[in-house]
């Protein structure tokens, strides 16, 4: 007997999902470093992202300041991703990012 496969369903399910182009800022507060948080948002969540600016500094092997990141995910993804800077007591604002096209 051929089984479905959950994972797959849910990719399906995220496909058709409207995506926004959002600029995301974070306050590193030197509990977490810029390099995971990178990594975590990639590799966990999924969310393809480019670094607009980062202000680093790093104080004893920790990271404090701000980094501004352009990514362009769909609602849920953008929850999730919340949730876990919220979690991890990051404070993080978003603003959807709209360009101008001219024709």
């Amino acid at each position: 007997m051929i089984t479905p496969n959950p994972n797959l369903q849910v990719l399906q399910n995220k496909i058709n999902l409207p995506k926004k182009e959002l600029i995301l800022e974070i306050e590193l507060n030197g509990k977490m470093k810029f390099e995971n948080i990178l990594n975590v948002i990639y590799n966990q969540f999924g969310i393809c992202h480019r670094v607009l600016s980062a202000n680093v500094e790093y104080i004893e092997g920790r990271n404090f300041g701000s980094v501004q990141l352009y990514i362009n995910a769909d609602s849920d993804d953008c929850r999730q991703l919340e949730h876990y800077l919220n979690k991890n007591k990051l404070l993080n604002t978003s603003v959807e990012y709209t360009c101008r096209k001219y024709f």
